[in-house]
């Protein structure tokens, strides 16, 4: 199995970019190469420059590479379709042009990826891990989101050859089980792929080994997190927002919490995955002081269970 561990810069706190207390993007890519890491994601449209020249120089003088970009808005609504588009189309033109990674040979897709999530809904923002209370979209609703990351991924795909791979994310509107086999169904794999994060599936009441092994066929890229259980049970008896939960610490470094890591590299073997993982540990950018030991920490534990 050849596996390249890669990290993102929600480690650091960045997933609003609207967010005042932000650290700067240089000292996450620094961060990121002293914790030995050898590439990483761009984070949300916005944070990273969308200038390629600069951000390549960056990178070059860290050797790191940029594994993806994000599209992290509004997948539901037709009129947001325009923006999604434009954001699709100014990430692509700069991952493209940024250092990337060797290729491994029975990797699906060549890198970089365009990672899909939807977000911005705040009755499943409220309702994330609750599939019993969390409202689905109607099947008119359901079909623009489908409309808009169908016409995501065909622009990445033609005008730039980048794969697009849909992220269930806690908070969205897909997140669950079934909507995970809706958008399976709807959403073909000549299309779009799946990056299936490990966090965001327990954290949505199912195995994310299980989950591994069901989506095999559409796995083109994968996320890692840990939760700690003694704050996942908690907040889930709170009414608060998804972030405000990683605000309090429910996800960890790997290897502290719940997820069975052993058994996730067992079923990548059976499955035999190729390609990228990255490490995420979502969190509040005020206590950025402790990303740098808590990647660290995850790659150490991943590369003592055989990654």
């Amino acid at each position: 199995m050849t596996i390249t561990i890669t990290t993102a810069p929600c480690c650091w706190g960045v997933d609003d970019i609207n967010n005042p207390n932000l650290p700067a993007w240089e000292r996450v890519f620094d961060e990121a190469a002293a914790a030995g890491y050898g590439g990483l994601e761009l984070g949300p449209y916005g944070y990273v420059p969308l200038d390629s020249e600069r951000v390549a120089k960056a990178l070059d003088e860290r050797k790191l590479f940029i594994v993806a970009g994000t599209i992290f808005d509004d997948l539901v609504s037709p009129e947001n379709q325009a923006k999604l588009l434009r954001q699709t189309d100014e990430i692509c033109a700069v991952i493209t042009k940024l250092p990337q990674p060797e290729q491994v040979p029975r990797q699906r897709f060549k890198t970089p990826y365009l990672t899909v999530m939807d977000w911005g809904h705040d009755e499943r923002d409220f309702s994330a891990g609750h599939s019993g209370r969390a409202p689905r979209l109607s099947d008119e609703a359901w079909s623009d989101m489908v409309a808009n990351i169908k016409a995501i991924a065909e622009l990445a795909a033609s005008r730039y050859g980048v794969r697009a791979v849909i992220h269930p994310h806690a908070g969205g509107y897909i997140e669950f089980a079934d909507e995970i086999e809706r958008i399976a169904r709807d959403v073909p794999a000549h299309v779009a792929g799946f990056c299936i994060d490990t966090g965001h599936t327990y954290y949505a009441g199912m195995d994310p080994v299980g989950t591994l092994g069901k989506y095999a066929d559409r796995l083109d890229y994968v996320h890692f997190k840990d939760i700690d259980e003694k704050v996942f049970r908690r907040v889930l008896g709170e009414n608060i927002r998804f972030f405000e939960a990683c605000a309090q610490g429910v996800m960890c470094p790997i290897g502290r919490g719940v997820i069975d890591y052993p058994a996730v590299k067992r079923v990548l073997d059976e499955i035999g995955y190729q390609g990228f993982i990255t490490v995420e540990q979502e969190r509040d950018p005020l206590s950025v002081a402790g990303s740098h030991q808590d990647v660290k920490e995850s790659r150490d534990y991943l590369r003592s269970v055989g990654f």
